[in-house]
């Protein structure tokens, strides 16, 4: 398990940084309109994106999950934040379980109170999932998985908590064509963090970023079947690797959705 003083200072230093951020609200409204509406106003242009993916989501994976499973969803909300994704999941009836390391009022576990909707909240690990095995039908993680620290372990552990047949999806986690891209934007996000915050933000070493070839390693050495979908995001997304190929600066994230499954 992480230690106990690099927990407690990644989340200390999570809670500074996503305050000064603006997250959260002392209004229910503010939550139940996410990922759809901002209605603080200070992160509109990353929950535009928050929506899209989550409508393609809903569109062309859930769907069809709920076509074959024909009953409501056992879902487990992996790094689920303020819990929007499981109420979004439990307003189509399904049975979401939001799990996370942060439980925070307004930005953690415990803002589910906002939605008037009640599902479990379980303050645990990606490695040490507190459950039985074969609980569940789908597993999400919800622009989190970069945090895990170790990809193979993470989702070795998640297979045993899957059903023979279950997905688990990937939304909203930064992936790049080359992994030397994406350390090079590791290091641009911490430098920044000091600059801006004081601190470096890496009590806790998360990987942070996914590129083809973990990607594809990942499915030869867990046996998993990857569906690789690339959502339209618009011209001016769609605009960014051109852009920064013009500046000379590295290629910008791509945020696929992965959906997998162990064979």
């Amino acid at each position: 398990m992480m230690a106990t003083s690099a927990r407690h200072r990644f989340l200390e230093d999570y809670r500074a940084i996503r305050s000064a951020e603006g997250r959260g609200s002392e209004e229910s409204a503010y939550y139940r309109a996410l990922p759809f509406q901002d209605l603080s106003g200070r992160n509109s242009a990353q929950w535009a994106i928050r929506a899209q993916s989550y409508r393609y989501f809903e569109r062309n994976i859930l769907s069809q999950i709920e076509r074959k499973t024909r009953r409501a969803v056992d879902v487990l909300d992996l790094g689920a934040g303020n819990c929007w994704m499981s109420y979004r999941l439990s307003l189509r009836t399904h049975r979401p379980v939001a799990l996370d390391i942060f439980t925070d009022g307004m930005d953690g576990l415990a803002a589910a109170r906002h939605y008037g909707h009640s599902f479990p909240l379980v303050e645990a690990e990606f490695d040490h999932l507190p459950f039985r095995s074969s609980s569940f039908d789908l597993a999400i993680f919800n622009a989190s998985i970069h945090y895990s620290t170790d990809y193979r372990r993470t989702l070795h552990e998640l297979r045993r908590c899957l059903r023979p047949t279950g997905h688990f999806v990937i939304i909203d986690s930064p992936i790049y064509r080359l992994p030397e891209h994406g350390e090079k934007m590791r290091t641009e996000r911490h430098d920044e963090f000091q600059k801006r915050y004081g601190f470096r933000s890496d009590a806790m070493p998360s990987l942070e970023y996914f590129d083809e070839q973990t990607i594809a390693g990942l499915g030869q050495e867990l046996n998993i079947e990857w569906s690789v979908h690339r959502p339209w995001y618009g011209w001016k997304w769609w605009w960014r690797p051109w852009k920064a190929r013009l500046l000379g600066r590295r290629p910008p994230s791509r945020f696929w959705i992965l959906d997998g499954v162990f064979a």
